[in-house]
């Protein structure tokens, strides 16, 4: 089942060379867990609510992989070149598997609020 890291970063980071050279060695951290960006740091829209932060999403074939990139040493190395410029929010999230059926857990959420 996949997984995802996604980051919420907000915008009043003031620019710095060690963002770039974060950015630049990133992709050589996850590529060993399978992992890929999904989502860098692209123009959205907001739908609904507000939503001014930037964001990154990269995938992973599973939550042991992304677990394994975020703990490695190669990924905690780089983890100041960002974190001392940027702020933000960084989750992991685990995907549905294969053929996941909303209307089941509808269904399930349905006989819970009949109890």
């Amino acid at each position: 089942m996949s997984a995802y890291v996604i980051a919420r970063l907000h915008k009043a980071a003031k620019l710095h060379p060690d963002i770039a050279e974060y950015i630049e060695r990133i992709p050589g951290t996850f590529e060993p867990y399978g992992g890929r960006f999904l989502v860098h740091v692209t123009p959205h829209e907001v739908l609904e609510g507000s939503w001014d932060e930037d964001v990154v999403m990269i995938g992973f074939p599973g939550v042991e992989e992304a677990r394994a990139w975020w703990e490695s040493d190669a990924y905690q190395e780089i983890v100041p070149l960002r974190s001392r410029h940027l702020d933000g929010d960084i989750i992991l999230v685990p995907g549905v598997p294969e053929g996941y059926d909303a209307t089941k857990t509808a269904a399930g959420l349905r006989e819970f609020l009949k109890s």
